[in-house]
């Protein structure tokens, strides 16, 4: 009998390892086993184009005043004007201003988005840093950072919030600010948890026997695997954020009037006529919490995408 060659016996005796499937085949997978991760990323998509183009689908100016159309129910025909014989009706009715809520919920869209994916990015890139350096120093300056990183988290985060757009001023500028400094210490101690758990493996130690910086270490092996909880952290806080800026701005904290936040349209006249014109409040409450539930059901669904336990699933 012939001897196989040499190439053939060594492919023979290799281990076969299962293949990672490509990254759209486990969405596709992973929507069918879990529709609401798929429901949450329609509603975020939906969410984004709403702010992109809030100007065009708007059917009203969301500040302007239509005289003699305040506090309309919802589908209610719209009165005829110079400029516009046949105006479209108000689908979600008007406030006591005479103001289009439709118009106000679009809007206030841009405001939540743009607040939420700030602040995320202020508050993961802030977290990221501090559990990078105080995860792989390990010693005395991981137990300094660490007591920092506790006493902020000690702080109740809306009132920590409240208390920085007090002394900055209300503004939606200095909201997302105080929104990504209360994100930093929950986000570092995931960052720190992931690098404790990386710098120990071989070819950080391989890298650092060749003679690789430090910083080299950190930004070519540590950081690259610990992107997957970072990006799980930064969907999950999207929605925590747009919660927390409604919460500020419906104390009046946050985004100042005239301009549309969801948060002072649940206070104000929303609040104050709850009983007798309930779609004030009821429209843009639905608006904050299939937000925030969709950004929640996305980071799950991220996180079993981005797992590498589950890749070859």
């Amino acid at each position: 009998m012939s001897a196989q060659p040499e190439s053939v016996a060594v492919a023979a005796a290799a281990p076969r390892f299962r293949t990672t499937r490509p990254l759209p085949l486990r969405m596709l997978t992973l929507a069918r086993r879990k529709p609401l991760s798929a429901i949450g990323a329609v509603v975020v998509a939906i969410l984004i184009l709403t702010a992109a183009f809030a100007d065009v689908i708007s059917p009203y100016d969301p500040i302007k005043v239509n005289t003699g159309q305040s506090l309309k129910a919802p589908m209610t025909a719209a009165r005829p004007t110079a400029n516009q014989p046949q105006p479209p009706p108000f689908i979600l009715g008007t406030d006591d201003k005479a103001r289009d809520v439709l118009s106000r919920i679009i809007h206030g869209s841009r405001v939540s988005l743009w607040v939420g994916i700030l602040s995320v990015g202020i508050g993961t890139l802030g977290g990221t840093l501090i559990g990078l350096v105080s995860g792989y120093l390990g010693g005395k300056s991981d137990l300094i950072i660490q007591r920092f990183v506790d006493a902020l988290q000690a702080m109740p985060g809306l009132i920590f919030a409240m208390a920085i757009v007090s002394v900055l001023g209300p503004s939606t500028t200095n909201t997302f600010i105080a929104i990504g400094i209360i994100l930093i210490p929950s986000a570092s101690r995931i960052v720190r948890g992931a690098t404790l758990s990386i710098k120990n493996n071989m070819y950080v130690d391989a890298a650092r026997a060749m003679g690789a910086t430090q910083m080299r270490i950190l930004r070519g092996h540590v950081l690259p695997n610990v992107m997957a909880p970072i990006i799980v952290i930064a969907s999950v806080a999207v929605g925590g954020a747009i919660l927390t800026e409604s919460s500020l701005s419906f104390l009046g904290l946050g985004t100042q009037a005239p301009d549309p936040s969801w948060g002072s349209m649940l206070s104000g006249t929303g609040r104050a006529r709850l009983e007798q014109q309930p779609w004030l409040a009821f429209f843009p409450g639905m608006a904050i919490s299939l937000v925030v539930f969709s950004f929640n059901m996305l980071g799950d669904g991220l996180r079993d995408v981005l797992d590498p336990r589950l890749r070859g699933r």
